[in-house]
């Protein structure tokens, strides 16, 4: 089944290319029409990077440095070299080395290195031969740190807890479900400095450039910003359809059904932009965990794409922008003179006079401060752990967000009314933060096979059609009592992370199986129900992970998927001569409990629902690095979604499901959370039933258990809602 899923993800990644004009309102019929046309595109982009914050006035740069170590790194003839900071958010800096010619600034330039080399060493202050073109042009060259691919901040100090992901994903982890990301906070550091750039009374022309990861930033920020007048791109530009194949830092959301690297570069044009087929980044892999470190990190390979493939996307960005003059965009291989691009990046006399103070000779540097390996160190420290306080702090304010977008708004009585609301923000849900696919288009095609019976029961496998290559599959169990004619409710037993429909039937109580699930649907089925124990996406480690690596940039989800397979499922449930279509009951433990929450919020057809071992304060558990038992520390790296935490919690999904009944199963012992937090998550579900004058439809078990289904409070919920399922119909 996963196998199916990723060959039709692997269609739809390929025809999303075809599939991005719909975005695109595109007039090159004059330059403002072009600037005018792309508008919505470019503030969409801004809006996926998490490019939303209002930034600090940078009315100047600090020099940083201190009784031992002073700003001024080092000088030329022609220039000085300083260490600098720079505020974008409050407690959010900027770093890097600030290269101040001495005489007249022709051109100010943002210079971004690789994510693996520091300012220092990027211009050969540092074991390397100092850049005549930056030190001898006369131009203000700022050349930011960016967050490494190393490890050694990447977890917590005081819960001694350390990861082997690098500080880039180490951010990312927990900024993606707040809506923000760290390509857009890197590319915040790059425009609080052309903040700076443009309010300065002397006004020059404008480029970002950069080199593999910094490439990225350039590309980005010169497509969100049209203040930077030109972009060069060194060891980036490319087809991205194999994104998910990148490391988990570069995933954006939604990406790629509007923006591939030749429509990023279109939003750049008729600005100039260089593409330098040089400098690609070769990473292999995260880094190894060390002694002591959790192995949780997403896999990621970067390569270098042939020259074919880079003429191919630079092909595609030329015929986006067929009517504007194609000299906006140049292509230059690895041997090409950096004269050459200036020219081509810069106006005419800018270039010439740039041109006319380089030398080939490397300029007479004087070292005056050299850049210790503790300072750099401490320096990486601060970009991250500065990074990771600004999503803490995001975290605590984005239950306001909620509260303000989602509880206000709701009304709560008449009861009608209160549906009708929740009915758009189902829609919402399912379209904007879910993502939502075409509904199942292949007939069903049901086969089934019996697989085992007891005294009380047949079980048979069920396979059903849903798209190409992709079909659902569980076991369905019916009472031997059932007569003909007779209709039973239905309950739909779903097991959690790298289960199997089988294990909800386990009746061996030395097995892993029964200690969690303790055969519940089976159980259920003796008790006369109907059940049906489907197999969902979640079961073979990064064989299922990389799904949502796939999904994501489509803007989808793994829920994208599973909530389609569901609605073919409930489709085949109700069209049995042996249930009852309007009593068709969802319970699931653990993976299966995050199911009970975003399954039945989006498909009505389900009449209740019970979410067991999962129900939390969901959006805290998965970006905090304050309790060890969050998923910043584990190797679900396919767990977060965007902006869930600006959007919809468990409590707002809770009300998705509302008014029909809704029950929590919680194990004081269950790890997944803590007991302070579900109440805490509950209590606005509570109070919102009995707002709604439906109180006895929510309902919360406690149990002095673990992570496991206990099947008490829960089925006297059951047969309170769904009666008594061998009742005369």
């Amino acid at each position: 089944m996963v196998a199916g899923v990723h060959r039709y993800l692997d269609r739809a990644t390929e025809a999303s290319a075809a599939g991005r004009a719909a975005f695109w309102m595109r007039d090159t019929t004059s330059i403002a029409a072009h600037a005018a046309s792309v508008k919505p595109n470019r503030e969409r982009l801004a809006r996926q990077l998490g490019v939303v914050d209002p930034r600090l006035s940078v009315r100047e740069l600090d020099f940083v440095g201190g009784t031992g170590s002073p700003s001024l790194v080092a000088e030329t003839a022609d220039a000085s070299i300083h260490r600098v900071r720079w505020p974008v958010f409050e407690g959010v800096h900027g770093e890097g080395l600030l290269i101040q010619p001495k005489g007249r600034v022709l051109a100010r330039v943002v210079s971004l290195p690789d994510a693996g080399m520091t300012p220092e060493r990027w211009l050969g202050l540092e074991g390397g031969k100092p850049d005549p073109a930056f030190l001898q042009a006369g131009v203000q060259v700022v050349i930011p740190v960016l967050l490494s691919r190393e490890a050694e901040f990447s977890g917590s100090e005081r819960l001694k807890r350390w990861t082997n992901v690098t500080h880039r994903e180490w951010i990312y982890r927990q900024s993606f479900i707040l809506g923000r990301h760290v390509i857009g906070d890197e590319i915040q550091k790059v425009l609080a400095l052309i903040d700076w750039f443009t309010a300065q009374p002397e006004q020059v022309p404008i480029t970002v450039s950069g080199t593999g990861e910094g490439g990225l930033l350039a590309l980005y920020a010169g497509a969100v910003d049209e203040r930077v007048g030109s972009v060069l791109v060194a060891g980036h530009f490319a087809p991205r359809e194999a994104l998910w194949r990148e490391p988990l830092e570069r995933s954006v959301f939604g990406l790629l059904r509007e923006f591939g690297d030749a429509e990023l570069a279109s939003l750049i044009a008729p600005r100039r932009l260089a593409l330098l087929h040089d400098g690609y980044p070769e990473v292999s892999g995260p880094p190894s965990p060390g002694q002591g470190l959790r192995a949780v990190a997403a896999p990621g390979v970067l390569s270098a794409p042939s020259l074919a493939a880079v003429q191919a996307e630079l092909q595609r960005a030329l015929d986006l922008t067929r009517g504007l003059d194609p000299g906006w965009v140049r292509l230059f291989e690895a041997n090409a003179a950096p004269v050459e691009m200036l020219r081509h990046l810069l106006p005419a006399s800018t270039a010439e006079a740039v041109a006319a103070r380089m030398s080939q000779e490397t300029p007479a540097v004087t070292v005056l401060a050299p850049t210790s390996p503790e300072s750099v160190r401490e320096r990486q420290r601060r970009q991250v752990r500065e990074l990771e306080a600004f999503a803490q702090r995001r975290l605590a304010i984005v239950e306001t967000e909620r509260n303000e977008s989602f509880w206000k708004p709701l009304p709560l009585q008449p009861l009608d009314a209160f549906e009708t609301r929740t009915a758009s923000e189902r829609e919402r849900f399912w379209n904007e933060v879910i993502g939502r696919l075409p509904d199942p288009d292949r007939p069903a095609n049901p086969r089934s096979r019996l697989v085992r019976e007891t005294d009380t029961v047949a079980i048979y496998e069920v396979v059903l059609d849903v798209w190409d290559d992709v079909f659902a599959w569980g076991w369905l169990a019916l009472p031997r009592d059932l007569k003909p004619g007779e209709r039973r409710p239905v309950v739909v037993c779903q097991h959690g992370l790298e289960g199997l429909p089988e294990h909800c039937f386990e009746t061996d109580s030395s097995g892993r199986a029964f200690a969690a699930y303790k055969a519940f649907a089976l159980r259920l089925a003796e008790q006369g129900y109907v059940t049906f124990a489907p197999h969902n996406l979640y079961r073979g480690m990064d064989a299922f992970r990389s799904l949502q690596r796939k999904l994501n940039p489509l803007g989808l989800s793994l829920y994208s998927v599973i909530n389609g397979q569901h609605q073919r499922i409930l489709e085949w449930l109700k069209g049995q001569p042996f249930t009852r279509p309007d009593k068709i009951a969802f319970y699931g433990l653990s993976y299966g409990g995050k199911s009970a929450m975003r399954t039945p919020a989006v498909l009505t057809d389900y009449c209740l629902s019970i979410c067991s071992g999962d129900f939390n304060e969901w959006v805290r558990k998965c970006a905090t690095t304050d309790l060890p038992l969050s998923y910043v520390f584990t190797h679900e790296y396919e767990i977060w979604e965007w902006n869930l935490g600006g959007t919809f919690n468990y409590a707002e999904m809770a009300a998705l499901i509302a008014p029909r009944p809704f029950m929590v199963e919680r194990g004081h012992n269950d790890g997944v959370g803590i007991d302070e937090w579900v109440n805490y998550e509950f209590a606005k579900v509570r109070r919102l039933y009995n707002k709604l004058g439906v109180g006895e439809r929510a309902e919360i078990e406690h149990f002095d258990g673990p992570h496991t289904i206990h099947g008490v409070g829960t089925f006297d919920f059951l047969r309170r809602h769904l009666g008594d399922p061998r009742a005369v119909r």
